[in-house]
């Protein structure tokens, strides 16, 4: 298997199915932890030099973010139900614990904080911009959680996408692996996969130019693509929708992609 293909384990002890670091990764900033809370479950993590977007991917819950509390913040039944999370900024040096009031699917998106003094927020669902990328087999639906317009944190980017049957995402190819702005920028970034109905399987492929990087990987519902640099378009077969869940970070808070030449020429 894929050092890139991350799949779920069975629950730790706090209901923690997936756990990337940039240690294990192999990189510099992003990291993405998944759980999945019983009923009056909860969780309390200190943030230390990172900061941290907590995403209820399903579920309802009570956050506490440093001094702020928020209640019963969420509450959709799936990711592929048309409602926007609850989702937390949780500053470096700061707190954090969650209180499921049902199950809970919760996603722990961080990145380095930086040294300027920030501030816990919860993002409301007017701040997080949607739209409609592409078209025909390659449209795809975007919520922005998190983009680079949002002054918020230093580092973090936070989107979700949902793929329909039958079509691509992250398409044409693109990539985000070169420090070379205003032209691209480089980011590091996590794609978590869920598929409806859950049996489902797409597929994402992570190539640079000269193919020496180049996986194709088969994804199940609950898995974890680490997208170190290249390019990385996925496709969703006919029956079964796909949902991601985009973490970003790098050394510039900027989203400034470069297309795969060899295909650019679909969008002309």
């Amino acid at each position: 298997m894929s050092e890139l293909l991350i799949r779920p384990t069975e629950p730790d002890a706090n209901g923690r199915v997936t756990h990337v670091t940039p240690e294990s990764a192999g990189w510099g900033h992003v990291g993405f932890d998944l759980y999945h809370l019983e009923a009056g479950q909860s969780i309390s993590c200190q943030t230390g030099s990172r900061e941290v977007c907590l995403v209820l991917v399903s579920g309802l819950a009570d956050i506490t973010a440093g001094q702020l509390t928020f209640e019963e913040l969420g509450g959709r039944s799936s990711p592929f139900e048309d409602k926007p999370p609850g989702a937390i900024y949780v500053a470096p040096e700061s707190s954090w614990t969650v209180v499921a009031r049902g199950l809970v699917e919760l996603a722990v998106c961080s990145a380095p904080g930086g040294d300027e003094p920030r501030t816990e927020r919860r993002i409301d669902e007017h701040d997080m911009g949607v739209e409609i990328r592409g078209e025909g087999a390659n449209t795809r639906h975007v919520r922005n959680i998190m983009p680079d317009t949002d002054p918020t944190a230093h580092s973090l980017l936070v989107v979700e996408v949902i793929t329909p049957p039958g079509n691509w995402s992250s398409y044409p190819p693109h990539k985000h692996d070169t420090d070379a702005l205003p032209e691209e920028s480089f980011l590091e970034e996590t794609y978590y996969h869920r598929l409806d109905p859950v049996q489902g399987f797409a597929f994402q492929r992570v190539y640079t130019d000269d193919l020496s990087l180049d996986e194709t990987m088969t994804v199940q519902n609950g898995d974890v693509v680490c997208v170190p640099r290249g390019y990385h378009p996925a496709g969703t077969p006919y029956g079964y929708s796909l949902y991601y869940l985009n973490v970003m970070a790098g050394p510039i808070r900027k989203w400034v992609f470069r297309n795969d030449p060899q295909h650019e020429w679909m969008l002309k």
